[in-house]
């Protein structure tokens, strides 16, 4: 147990970078242009844009998982993706609104955040310099 801390990982402090900070703010731009973009998509061209959109999404929160290799790399996507697709729900006074009546707004706005909570909840990437708790190993 030389040079290692006490505790687990989760008991360290978090280092957070300018560089790692910009990541986080840029993956949740992305998920603004990704909920932008999909919902457009899902109205467009239905099944079609739909599923595109959906695998968009899926796509830029697992993406986040991996680039990071923490819950908060699918956290900001999905925070700039429901700011964006809430956005877009509510309408204006006019009645005008993005989202038409139907089921495949709804598909896509449950869909979506089923598909970030499933990433935030897969198993994270190994932790470096962590050792078998078994003994001997």
């Amino acid at each position: 147990m030389s040079g290692q801390q006490p505790g687990g990982f989760l008991a360290r402090p978090v280092r957070l970078r300018p560089g790692r900070i910009a990541g986080y703010f840029a993956l949740g731009v992305l998920g603004v242009l990704v909920g932008i973009a999909g919902a457009v998509a899902q109205g467009g061209w239905f099944p079609g844009g739909l599923v595109l959109a959906l695998l968009a999404t899926a796509g830029l929160f697992y993406g986040g998982l991996r680039a990071t290799g923490t819950q908060l790399g699918v956290g900001a996507p999905a925070a700039g993706w429901l700011i964006a697709t809430i956005w877009l729900s509510v309408g204006r006074a006019e009645g005008d609104a993005a989202f038409a009546a139907g089921l495949g707004p709804l598909i896509f706005l449950f869909g979506g955040m089923v598909v970030a909570v499933m990433c935030a909840t897969m198993s994270r990437l190994p932790q470096p310099g962590t050792q078998s708790a078994r003994m001997g190993k």
